[in-house]
């Protein structure tokens, strides 16, 4: 166990998250967010009140000395909480009021925080040049974006050429006298057809900052695996060393790294093989790439994670922590060892080290006190669960985790189902908080005598993009259900399983996928928990009655959407359910369960509800995350093992 020490000293479970925590260059000074929902969807700047106190509080940037803990207020109700701090080990700057805010590092108890830009659009994406003396952004407005070079409040903003285009994610050169950026269209066709998935084609620019115009490194090609990005990081853009541009593409079907000279030519696949990496890092010498996978020498190692490192220039990944644990979030610690968060089937995910030379192999140190957790966290508690691989009825094959207890009596079935959809659920404790909850759930169903199946429906990472992003899922058909149907009747054949007693739970996506499972199939699903999901939502594509231009599959499109949700099989939904949502939920509108609700009430379906006023989506405080759980294994236990 390495040595550490408690820097803050918040004593109250007031709901109040720590987030986005980052060191100054000089490792002087900590800065973090306290404070709003930054896993929300919209609205994520707005105070959150789950303890439901007459005044919120209201979010915060903070800094602290770590030599002696002196906390600072360095800014109330920022509007994004990712402060990007300058490597001169002073400057910050921050988004507040979708405008670009600095303020000083310093002991001074009032750091008089000021603007920087009040300029046009809304401002994100901030990032210091390696001198400290310019601020490259992005200032989105809405059918386009631009990159933009902030300097002082005496020098115009340069703008780096400017286009009809949506261009994002800048990031330097080491020098500081270039960037390279993302560049893409930003336009719906109306004579495309709106069930006909789209490629979205981007393409990497360089511009120096004494050129006017930018040119073409690299350009994906113009299909549906070519298409932007949408795994950890996107872009995951980097400007690294020997004239090398690194970036993340799923040319191949899989979300691999690349690099490309910063003259351009033919890329460089890094990490071929078929697994996704994510959680990305480049080291300080910008030199080599750190990351995690699914991948390693053991062929369950595709429902794991575990830490590669690869050169920038040249093909030769290392995988540094094979086994069967799950590492994630690696980062460079020192010269000789890195740093990241591990897990596996007993231990819940905790911050460990370990050297890179590491040739006997040896699990790495846990930063802290695992001793604590040793007695509750054992294999006398908890299944190991089993990956099991099975077909959905188009042939498609499909990873779950199983969690049982061998012999006795048949035993009831649960499917859990996750959310996102860009998840993946893994063979130990997942590296998600909110599913981590998941997976302690799931071993305590087991504890009360079920055996559950956790399904890796198709929309979910880790198996590639055309199973990521499949045809007909959504509103475009929900073929993902599917898979959750072949999850059920899979657990319904299986030997010690009470074909008559299969339940189902999920949350945010799977309580949408819930709710099409009793929808549709209240003949297998005897009952289910649907928390915070979706029940009613047609794509905004399918509304604009008043234009002249139509998409030409427009009505066939709305009709496919209808049928994609929940809210058309009301009337064959026989099997109870418990509704649960945050009536504060900043990714899941409440009214989705309101509107849900009432069609069973219309419809003398059986239900209970629970309601957590001023939570969000993520449970803030503890008591209403426990209030959920308990609340779902009880109807779980009441409506499906004592049917």
């Amino acid at each position: 166990c390495v040595s550490y020490q408690q820097l803050t000293a918040y004593d109250q479970p007031d709901g109040q998250k720590i987030t986005n925590l980052q060191f100054s260059p000089n490792g002087q000074w900590l800065v973090y967010t306290r404070g709003g929902e930054l896993g929300g969807n919209w609205d994520r700047e707005q105070p959150s009140n789950a303890t439901s106190m007459p005044k919120p509080y209201q979010p915060e940037i903070r800094a602290l000395r770590v030599k002696d803990k002196k906390d600072i207020l360095l800014v109330k109700n920022p509007n994004d909480a990712q402060a990007a701090i300058s490597p001169n080990n002073k400057d910050i700057a921050f988004i507040k009021n979708n405008k670009v805010w600095g303020v000083s590092l310093t002991d001074s108890e009032d750091p008089n925080p000021h603007q920087l830009i009040d300029s046009k659009g809304n401002f994100g994406s901030l990032s210091w040049s390696a001198d400290g003396t310019k601020l490259a952004f992005v200032s989105h407005r809405g059918s386009h974006s631009f990159v933009g070079v902030y300097r002082d409040q005496k020098t115009p903003i340069q703008w780096l050429d400017p286009n009809y285009t949506y261009d994002e994610s800048p990031s330097w050169s080491p020098d500081g006298n270039a960037i390279v950026f993302v560049r893409r269209q930003f336009w719906n066709n109306p004579k495309n057809a709106l069930l006909e998935r789209q490629p979205r084609p981007w393409e990497i620019r360089t511009i120096a900052l004494n050129e006017k115009n930018s040119k073409v490194v690299w350009k994906s090609s113009k299909t549906l695996n070519g298409s932007v990005p949408t795994t950890h990081g996107r872009y995951n853009l980097h400007w690294a060393a020997n004239n090398r541009i690194t970036f993340l593409s799923t040319e191949d079907n899989w979300p691999h790294l690349y690099s490309v000279s910063t003259e351009g030519g033919e890329p460089l696949l890094l990490t071929p093989g078929e697994f996704m990496t994510e959680h990305i890092s480049l080291s300080p010498d910008k030199k080599k790439l750190i990351f995690s996978a699914n991948t390693g020498p053991d062929k369950l190692d595709i429902d794991r994670r575990h830490i590669g490192i690869v050169s920038v220039d040249q093909a030769d990944m290392k995988i540094l922590t094979p086994g069967e644990g799950l590492e994630v979030f690696p980062v460079f610690y020192d010269k000789d060892n890195f740093a990241y968060l591990g897990s596996d089937a007993y231990q819940p995910v905790l911050p460990e080290i370990r050297p890179f030379n590491n040739s006997e192999r040896t699990k790495g140190t846990v930063i802290g006190d695992d001793e604590l957790s040793k007695d509750v966290f054992s294999q006398a508690n908890f299944v190991k669960p089993k990956q099991v691989i099975y077909k959905a009825p188009d042939g498609t094959p499909i990873h779950a985790m199983l969690f049982e207890k061998p012999g006795g009596s048949k035993k009831p079935g649960i499917v859990s189902i996750h959310g996102g959809p860009m998840r993946q659920m893994t063979l130990g404790w997942n590296y998600s908080s909110y599913y981590a909850t998941h997976y302690a759930i799931n071993q305590w169903l087991v504890s009360q005598g079920f055996t559950v199946l956790w399904v890796n429906y198709r929309r979910g990472i880790g198996y590639g993009n055309e199973f990521h992003q499949p045809a007909d899922a959504g509103d475009q058909g929900a073929s993902e259900y599917q898979d959750i149907l072949a999850g059920g009747q899979w657990l319904a054949k299986h030997d010690g399983v009470d074909a008559d007693r299969i339940g189902v739970y999920g949350g945010s996506y799977g309580g949408y996928l819930t709710a099409m499972a009793l929808a549709k199939n209240s003949d297998l699903f005897v009952a289910g928990v649907d928390i915070s999901g979706v029940h009613n939502r047609l794509s905004g594509s399918l509304s604009r009655e008043k234009e002249f231009e139509k998409h030409p599959d427009e009505e066939k499109a709305r009709e496919v959407a209808y049928h994609s949700w929940p809210i058309a099989f009301v009337d064959q939904w026989t099997s109870p359910v418990l509704v649960i949502h945050g009536d504060d939920d900043r990714n899941v509108r409440f009214n989705q369960s309101v509107d849900l609700v009432n069609r069973l009430q219309d419809k003398r379906v059986e239900y209970e509800t629970l309601v957590i006023p001023d939570d969000t989506h993520h449970w803030l405080y503890h008591e209403n995350l426990l209030k959920v759980y308990n609340a779902t294994t009880d109807f779980l236990i009441r409506k499906v093992k004592d049917k």
